[in-house]
């Protein structure tokens, strides 16, 4: 990230939220002239770079993360989707055969992408299999059509209604096999027949 580029950053972000880059400052709780183009270079031609706190306080204030900064960064729009908790996705009406969340009103969580998926939705860990890449509360952004290979990890389902958070290991014909990354989690094995579906995880929000 470069200098011009951070600044477009903040730039975007006041824009976003229907202000300027002084109503953005006050908003954080800085100096109104904080964000002001005048802040950006020294009389003496010497670049002048936010603060990482002046930042914080800016995304912050406007309800947003350091993720969907980096977005605005890069030039990416950002993306929504659906979450739905473990237990919900347990039961039966919140997904169909191939995993795709069915209509519902669901609290929506913000990544950084910039394709259109309406098969995207995110879950929110529990439990501690998956530590320490995901602890419980993470939020995890979830594909049912991206390709799944080995080594991926996936949230799985079973016929039965558990939903887990693994890493696929090993998947042939006559096995499936799902491993945790707490190793006080034993690696856990399937027959096909036994599990609903398998998702590739794009992201986590932590």
């Amino acid at each position: 990230m470069q200098h011009g580029d951070i600044w477009r950053g903040v730039d975007l972000l006041a824009e976003h939220n229907d202000l300027t880059p002084s109503g953005l400052a006050r908003l954080a709780g800085l100096d109104a002239t904080a964000f002001n183009k005048s802040k950006r270079m020294g009389k003496d031609g010497r670049l002048r770079w936010p603060s990482t706190e002046s930042i914080s306080r800016a995304l912050s204030a406007v309800g947003a993360g350091f993720d969907d900064f980096a977005a605005l960064v890069e030039g990416r729009r950002g993306m929504t989707a659906p979450l739905i908790g473990f237990a919900q996705a347990g039961s039966d009406g919140f997904f169909d055969d191939a995993g795709f969340p069915l209509g519902g009103s669901w609290e929506e969580v913000r990544f950084p992408g910039d394709e259109a998926d309406g098969s995207l939705y995110a879950l929110e860990v529990s439990g501690d299999s998956m530590e320490p890449a995901y602890r419980a509360g993470d939020r995890i952004v979830v594909s049912p059509t991206a390709q799944v290979r080995t080594g991926d990890r996936v949230v799985a389902k079973t016929v039965e209604g558990e939903v887990m958070a693994k890493v696929l290991t090993r998947r042939t014909q006559s096995k499936v096999e799902l491993a945790s990354l707490n190793t006080d989690h034993k690696t856990r094995t399937f027959k096909p027949a036994e599990l609903a579906w398998i998702a590739r995880i794009l992201w986590v929000s932590q």
